[in-house]
């Protein structure tokens, strides 16, 4: 069961198109009278927000002249996967689709999909309270207190879905502690909960290509009127021909 390979980068998608969402955020600083002097863009990476809050640990000295992280930086990571039982369909259901190299003898097939719920922790982390409310102010109104994307899950078979994804919480952290001397850092927390759908391998299946139908009218041991129905699906594109025929019995039930 476990000896066929198989990757559909189920997770890998849903990263991208979570962080897609979240990459174009500007702050805007303004001077005294109100005119803007400054707008920058927000970076956005993958990783756990202890990391760069090492990173920052490593140069506490504002006065020191080295290269060190700058502030406001985002980042996002996966916090936990879970079953989620309420979107389970029947483990039996498929989805068909034709091989896409032009065989019209075979068809693609794939079964329904394990649905999970992936928790993901997004963190916003500044050095003054006004950068993060501009950035929390550009997320919170989307989330009512859901938005949905939509993903391609298998391109192969050309799966698409509408995720919808939650916002389940939004916390601070701010420290006070240290000298004037060392770098603060304020740190937004926002949750998201959203649906995960792992799928199994692709499977081919040959196709019913010719079906004959024979109907009889009345009960079987009167012997009336026999017709005869041909569904032909083996000419060149594709296409299902139907053929209708009727046939005369004799007395005795031979087809003439």
């Amino acid at each position: 069961m476990l000896n066929e390979h198989f990757y559909h980068a189920s997770i890998r998608r849903t990263i991208a198109a979570f962080g897609t969402i979240f990459n174009d955020i500007k702050i805007v600083r303004k001077d005294s009278a109100g005119e803007v002097k400054q707008i920058s863009r927000v970076p956005l990476a993958y990783g756990p927000k202890q990391k760069f809050l090492a990173r920052l640990d490593t140069q506490p000295d504002l006065t020191d002249q080295r290269v060190a992280i700058k502030l406001p930086r985002m980042s996002f990571e996966i916090t936990g996967l879970t079953y989620d039982s309420t979107t389970k369909l029947p483990k039996m259901n498929k989805v068909t689709r034709q091989n896409t190299l032009g065989d019209y003898t075979t068809r693609n097939t794939l079964y329904t999909y394990a649905p999970y719920t992936m928790s993901i922790q997004l963190a916003i982390m500044v050095k003054n309270q006004d950068d993060g409310l501009q950035i929390v102010e550009q997320i919170i109104p989307y989330f009512q207190p859901d938005y949905t994307i939509t993903i391609n899950e298998v391109p192969d078979m050309n799966i698409k879905n509408d995720i919808p994804i939650v916002l389940s919480a939004v916390n601070l952290t701010e420290d006070y502690e240290g000298d004037f001397l060392t770098r603060r850092a304020i740190i937004y927390t926002l949750d998201f909960d959203l649906r995960v759908r792992f799928y199994g391998p692709i499977k081919e299946q040959k196709v019913i290509q010719l079906t004959d139908v024979d109907m009889l009218e009345g009960a079987v041991d009167d012997f009336g009127f026999l017709e005869e129905y041909i569904a032909d699906g083996t000419s060149a594109d594709g296409d299902i021909d139907a053929v209708v025929e009727g046939k005369d019995e004799t007395d005795d039930g031979a087809i003439t």
